[in-house]
Formats: C-alpha cells, sequence, structure tokens
C-alpha cells in the first residue's frame, strides 16, 4: 500500500522532468532550423517573420503571406521528350504564381554514362562562357519566348533536386501550420 504513493509520486517527477528537457524548438514548439532532406542539399529551412514565407536563392528572393497561399504543389513532367522537370509551385490569391523547378537532360535523369559525361561537357562550356561576360546563365530560369513568358509568373531554377526538395517541404510546412518560415539556398 505505501509502494503506489510512493510510484505515484515518481511519476510526476519524472513527468516534470521529461518537460523540462530542453528541445531543439522555438518558443512556439517549430523546429528552428531543419538540416536539409538530403545530405546534399544546398538549401537549409528555418523559421522566418511571423506570417510570412520567404525563399531566399541565387536568382532571388520570393516573398508571400501565408494567408494568400491557395495551394502548394509539387510534380514532375517531361518536357519536348528528353527534358525531366521537377517542379513545384505556389499559388496565391494574387495574380502572381510562383514556380520553383529542377530541370535536367532524360539521359542524366537515367544514368546513361556516355550521355551523361557528354552533358556535364557541355555544361562546363556553358559555365566557362558565363563566367567570361559576367552572366550566370544555369541560375537563371529557361523561357522560350512567347510560349513561356507570361505575366504572373515568377520562377526560379533550382540547380539540385535535393534543393527543390527543401524548399517544398519549407513552403508546405508554413503553410499548414501557419507559422513563418524561410529558406535559404547557397
Amino acid at each position: 500500500m505505501k509502494k503506489l504513493p510512493l510510484l505515484l509520486l515518481f511519476g510526476f517527477l519524472l513527468q516534470a522532468l521529461c518537460a523540462q528537457t530542453p528541445s531543439n524548438s522555438d518558443t512556439n514548439g517549430d523546429e528552428t532550423t531543419d538540416s536539409s532532406s538530403s545530405e546534399n542539399a544546398n538549401a537549409v529551412d528555418a523559421v522566418g517573420d511571423q506570417g510570412f514565407w520567404e525563399a531566399s536563392l541565387p536568382g532571388g528572393t520570393y516573398v508571400v503571406a501565408l494567408n494568400r497561399i491557395c495551394s502548394v504543389s509539387m510534380q514532375e513532367y517531361l518536357l519536348d521528350g528528353n527534358l525531366v522537370v521537377n517542379e513545384l509551385n505556389i499559388d496565391t490569391t494574387g495574380r502572381a504564381i510562383a514556380r520553383f523547378y529542377f530541370i535536367q537532360p532524360l539521359a542524366e535523369a537515367t544514368q546513361l554514362s556516355g550521355v551523361t559525361r557528354a552533358v556535364e561537357r557541355g555544361r562546363e562550356m556553358i559555365d566557362r562562357a558565363s563566367g567570361k561576360v559576367g552572366i550566370e546563365a544555369h541560375n537563371m530560369a529557361q523561357k522560350t519566348y512567347p510560349s513561356t513568358t507570361h505575366a504572373g509568373m515568377i520562377e526560379y531554377r533550382v540547380l539540385d533536386r535535393a534543393d527543390l526538395d527543401v524548399i517544398f517541404q519549407s513552403a508546405l510546412r508554413a503553410w499548414k501550420s501557419g507559422k513563418g518560415r524561410k529558406v535559404t539556398v547557397q
């Protein structure tokens, strides 16, 4: 009989002790930073300004009020029969749709080694040419006039699929929780 009160007291003390254990959270219970979903991602997700979601990328910065987001979607499709596109779209109540995408040749996506080497060599040549003229073409969104240039489309190209996944998870987490987040791609 004397053991029951002692066990209850021990249980309450243990519960109080567990409640005081520090965690990787801020005062709202959100994670302050989130390491990327992949070890090779260059994107970092963190708590941001209350009521806003922000993405900072080499190609620019996008900020949206969370209460203006209507949908967050991710899709993968084949473009022109030779490019695989992974695309994140954030639709808002305003006129603009934000589009973040990762694009790669079909041969690279399917890991055909000989073709992949040729693609890498071509990419290196583009990078060298870009460096000479001071333009980072690989960081810029790719558009074909007039079919992909339309008003109301804000586009950002991401160079790593893992970064796109981190951006998607950040936007989705912010939208669902209503708490601000900021993702930065270096």
